[in-house]
Parts: structure tokens; C-alpha cells; sequence
């Protein structure tokens, strides 16, 4: 379960004054459920995400990740996330194998639980290819599906995706949000972030279309469709961001 109320994040700009990222924003995810963050570069998609993955802290507001605060609880929130951006980085000189090996280790996971989960995952997500590939010699799709497992190794409850099919071609691609719906359909509470309309209508359950720090709407692909009388999803949403800019 996340839990979001009135959440807000201001950075302090000494030659613009405060910048307001996000401003009061409420929305919960539950589990078995893909829940999107839609809108433009610099909506706040990213900055949500990451006071999620307590990598910042909010200004003001309640987060709670699995019931426990992020502010209060981060150890603990952090042991029951996963977290993947298009940005993420592997290491040059470990392979796939030893990357996500080590992440387990990280997380506490001993030799007996560690081995099976790490074949398990290498064979769900077919990076058979990626096991004895040195970082530095990775593809972009590679290197995006070591992210996934890596952020999957512990078998966290939560996870948290950030624009993660950036940089990626089609097929690839592809391959990631299948995988990722088949991770909601395994019960995972999941928040997706993108700014691609197709995405979002072919594994989300609800969204919320946000712009310049704030939610515009929220709820499933239907209620939008029947509340703003338009069937094209991308319709509804330059409908509403344009209002804003």
C-alpha cells in the first residue's frame, strides 16, 4: 500500500526564490494494482518517486510506503521497495550475475534463499544472455533489465518505476511492461511513471495526469474516458494540460 496526503516538495532557489515541485497532492496505490503518474517532463513524476524511495524528503504531507512513514521509517520503507529508473547505473566491471548477487547480499538474503531466487528471476526475465555480460559490455536493455532484478531480488511488496522504458527500443520494451504487469497480476503494489499515453492504457489500472506539481485528475482509463466525455485518453490529457501552461 502507498499512501499519499497533501504531499508537498519545495526547493529553495536563492536567485528565483522557492520552487514548488509538488503542491498537496493526494493518491493511494494498492496492492495487485499499476497506478500512473502521467504528464511532461518536469510535472513532478520524478520528485513523487523519489520522496517514495525516501531518496528526498518532503516539505510537508504524510507518505507512507507498506505503513511506514518515510520520514520516521526510511530503513524500513527501503526494505520493502524496489526501485527502477531509465537512469539507473550498473557496474563496469561486475557481470549480471554478480550485479544482482550482490544486491542480495545487500539486503541480507543468505546463500540458500539468495541462489534460487537469482535463477528464478534470470529465467522470468530471460537474462540468460545478461548472466556472464561484464556492465561495460551490456546493452541498453541489458543493463535495464539487471535494474529490474536487482530491485526485485528481495521480493519487495512496493515498487516503484520511473520512466523505466527510456532508451529503450521496441521489442525491448515491450518485453518491460509485460513483465511488470505480470508482477501486478503476482499481487505487487505498483507506481508506474511515464509520459507515454500508450503505455499507460496498456497495463495501468488507474492514473493520475499531473501538471506543474499537481494532480489534474485521477482514476481509471473509464471513469476519465466518461467523466471528460472523450474517448481518446490523449485527448483528455492535452485537454487538461494545456489549461495549465
Amino acid at each position: 500500500m502507498i499512501e499519499v496526503e497533501n504531499l508537498t516538495k519545495v526547493y529553495e532557489d536563492f536567485e528565483r526564490g522557492p520552487f514548488t515541485a509538488v503542491d498537496g497532492i493526494d493518491f493511494r496505490v494498492i496492492p495487485g494494482e499499476i497506478f500512473a503518474l502521467l504528464g511532461q517532463n518536469g510535472a513532478g513524476k520524478t520528485t513523487i518517486l523519489r520522496i517514495l524511495a525516501t531518496m528526498l524528503q518532503p516539505t510537508s504531507g504524510i507518505v507512507r510506503v507498506n505503513g511506514f512513514n518515510v520520514l520516521t521509517e526510511s530503513k524500513a520503507v527501503r526494505r520493502c521497495i524496489g526501485y527502477v529508473s531509465s537512469g539507473t547505473a550498473v557496474y563496469d566491471r561486475m557481470t549480471g550475475w554478480e550485479m544482482v548477487g550482490h544486491f542480495g547480499q545487500l539486503y541480507g538474503l543468505s546463500k540458500s534463499v539468495l541462489y534460487p531466487r537469482m535463477e528464478e528471476l534470470f529465467d522470468r526475465l530471460r537474462m540468460q544472455d545478461t548472466r556472464d555480460v561484464l556492465g561495460n559490455k551490456m546493452s541498453s536493455g541489458m543493463k535495464q533489465k539487471v535494474s529490474i532484478a536487482r530491485a526485485l531480488i528481495h521480493d519487495p511488496p512496493v515498487l516503484i518505476f520511473d520512466e523505466p522504458t527510456v532508451g529503450l527500443d521496441v521489442l525491448v520494451a515491450r518485453t518491460l511492461l509485460k513483465s511488470i504487469a505480470e508482477l501486478r497480476n503476482q499481487g505487487k503494489c505498483i507506481i508506474f511513471s511515464t509520459h507515454i499515453m500508450r503505455e499507460v492504457e496498456r497495463i495501468c489500472d488507474r492514473v493520475a495526469i499531473l501538471s506543474c506539481g499537481k494532480i489534474l485528475t485521477q482514476g481509471t482509463l473509464e471513469e476519465l474516458r466518461s467523466q471528460y466525455h472523450e474517448v481518446d485518453v490523449e485527448e483528455i490529457f492535452f485537454r487538461l494540460i494545456e489549461k495549465t501552461l
